[in-house]
């Protein structure tokens, strides 16, 4: 169906952006739906906006090949495929679903709005469900009308893939030639048959370029099917490397307890010993990393990580045993980090950084490298020692200056140092390196915050927000200030929001509780800053919420008690002043007029203070 087709005539929708598209997974993949809007689109673009989004593209579309060429690059795009140890996280797929609707919205400023209609959604991998989504939200029916058909109505994206009718569909797709055009052709029929080799080829070429785009579902649903085409006996290394994929991406989609089961199994069919350290590294970080809470156990982890140090220890070939030693060793100081020993984390860092001086070739593995020495960064700042950090950090970006997070991480160390500008500009870096991500925005939120530029704030959390409307912090954020710019309703439905999908936050309920107590609902107020405190005893602003709510309603003394817990961090000159009122109002002068008095040294410029100061001195205020 040609563009000008009557489909979106006859319903006097825009014109189409493209033919209908087929989103069925098994036609092309990840992104089946997302590739053809880039081939479609990328030849009419002009070459600034292409290597604008050079990576989302290439991503959903790389045999888009020399149309798209690489601009913003990790150094891990050039290494081999077993120095490329970094797993991209979940919402890795969300980053690039932003990025090309950020593209399709700039094609479709310049040429009008169009209608794009997508078939078998109910088929399509979560990466194109999930682009659809954002393209809709960030869009608008204004730019981009998205029709997808009886089958698939929008509340149904979030429907589960259902393995037990893929192999029908995707045989009759293959006897149509049509099928895994990108994905190496896999051949569903054979793996049944008698040509399983084909299939394993071409569910290994699958996996690994999946599990390179952050396309976790996808690994998963194939690893699944792979592992069954190989013996463990015959070909240990292939079989290894589908499980291990499989059980990685299986993690990364909160499905540990299958990741746990895939690494027994590897542990039930093997006897190398590279297998059982590497499954037991994998079984540690599980049970430390576990999405749930109640799920994690420490101990477990520490034994499962102390087997594979232990098996690593004894590997006979020096540069794989450098490798994955201090693979292992940095794997247990995130144990201690979490068991509340920094210290002993950074020993067992500093270890793995000398093995891998010692034990690998200069060039070899620079990754790993990288990884282990942010990993001392982060160390460093939690031992106090800042300056440590900053020389760690900034080796690891001259190093990779491709690689966005390492700029959030200096960012913030800068930001903690008072170095603002510096800090906002590493953030701003971050927002250039990769696909748009919301963490940079939210960083430097607090940044134009803290030097009063509120609606700068404002702006730089609505564009977090919309790059992700379920990050939590950025709603609790956001909340707080609305309700400081006396916007209440915006500010309860952030924290609404929010809470919905994190009950308890204690964030989010202080914000609420501003928003109660702004419009007097004393009551419902002080509920909320007391749940945040109980879930949350040492947080100054719901103490001082809720000493102001205390004075506001007649109890002085309960609002001098919250003043002086909220002071326990330090010493704030406004906090000091509202102390004063609270102690005056409860007839202790003596003690506000010495707030009063230290509010003044701090701030000289508080007009309030020195006229409240002077009063209470029985002084006439200065003319």
């Amino acid at each position: 169906m040609s563009r000008g087709s009557p489909i979106a005539e006859e319903t006097q929708l825009p014109p189409l952006l493209l033919s209908p598209i087929d989103a069925d997974r098994r036609l092309r993949g990840p992104y089946t739906a997302g590739s053809a809007i880039a081939s479609a689109l990328v030849p009419e673009a002009g070459p600034e906006l292409v290597a604008r989004y050079d990576i989302e593209l290439r991503t959903v579309a790389p045999d888009l090949g020399e149309l798209v060429p690489a601009r913003r690059q990790s150094i891990a795009a050039r290494l081999p495929r077993a120095e490329r140890i970094l797993v991209h996280a979940p919402r890795r797929t969300l980053r690039i679903a932003n990025g090309l609707a950020e593209f399709v919205r700039a094609h479709l400023h310049a040429t009008g709005p169009r209608t794009l209609v997508v078939r078998n959604l109910h088929e399509a991998d979560p990466t194109d469900r999930e682009l659809l989504r954002v393209l809709r939200r960030r869009l608008g029916p204004d730019l981009l009308v998205v029709v997808t058909g009886e089958q698939a109505p929008s509340g149904e994206l979030e429907e589960d893939l259902r393995p037990e009718e893929h192999d029908k569909r995707a045989d009759e797709l293959e006897a149509q030639g049509t099928i895994g055009a990108r994905l190496g052709a896999i051949p569903y029929h054979r793996e049944r048959g008698t040509d399983p080799r084909r299939a394993v080829e071409a569910l290994r070429f699958a996996v690994e370029w999946c599990l390179d785009s952050g396309c976790h579902h996808a690994v998963a649903e194939l690893g699944l099917r792979a592992l069954p085409l190989v013996d463990p006996e015959t070909e240990p290394d292939l079989w290894w490397r589908f499980l291990h994929s499989t059980a990685t991406a299986l993690g990364s989609l909160r499905r540990e307890d299958e990741a746990e089961a895939l690494f027994d199994r590897a542990r039930r069919e093997s006897v190398s010993p590279v297998t059982h350290a590497a499954a037991a590294y994998s079984t540690g970080m599980l049970k430390v990393r576990h999405h749930d809470p109640a799920g994690r156990d420490l101990d477990a982890a520490l034994a499962w990580v102390n087997q594979a140090i232990a098996i690593s220890t004894l590997l006979p070939d020096p540069g794989e045993r450098a490798f994955k030693l201090g693979f292992d060793l940095n794997g247990r100081a995130l144990i201690e980090v979490r068991r509340g020993r920094p210290a002993k984390a950074l020993e067992l860092v500093q270890q793995a950084v000398d093995l891998a001086d010692s034990g690998l070739r200069p060039d070899e593995h620079p990754i790993h490298r990288l990884v282990l020495l942010a990993n001392r960064a982060q160390l460093a700042i939690m031992l106090g020692r800042p300056e440590d950090a900053l020389e760690d950090l900034n080796r690891v970006i001259a190093a990779d200056p491709g690689y966005p997070d390492y700029y959030i991480d200096r960012g913030n160390l800068l930001y903690r140092l008072g170095r603002l500008e510096e800090a906002a500009a590493d953030y701003e870096t971050a927002m250039e390196a990769g696909p748009p991500f919301p963490e940079p925005y939210y960083n430097r939120a607090e940044i134009r915050f803290s030097t009063g530029d509120h609606a700068g704030a404002l702006a730089d959390l609505d564009h977090a927000l919309e790059l992700d409307p379920e990050f939590v912090d950025a709603l609790a954020n956001r909340a707080g200030l609305l309700a400081a710019l006396g916007e209440y309703g915006r500010a309860r439905a952030d924290a609404e929001a929010g809470l919905s999908l994190e009950e308890g936050n204690p964030y989010l309920l202080c914000a609420l509780g501003q928003v109660e107590m702004a419009e007097g609902r004393h009551a419902e107020a002080r509920a909320a800053f007391d749940r945040a405190l109980e879930r949350a005893p040492s947080l100054t602003a719901a103490w001082a919420a809720r000493g102001a709510l205390a004075f506001e309603t007649g109890d002085p003394a309960g609002a001098v008690d919250d003043f002086t817990r909220a002071l326990e961090p330090g010493t704030d000159p406004a906090l000091l002043f509202n102390r004063a009122l609270a102690l005056r109002a409860a007839g202790r002068p003596r003690e506000a007029e010495a707030d009063l008095a230290r509010a003044l040294e701090l701030d000289p410029a508080d007009e309030d203070a020195r006229r409240e100061l002077a009063s209470l001195r029985g002084e006439r205020p200065a003319q």
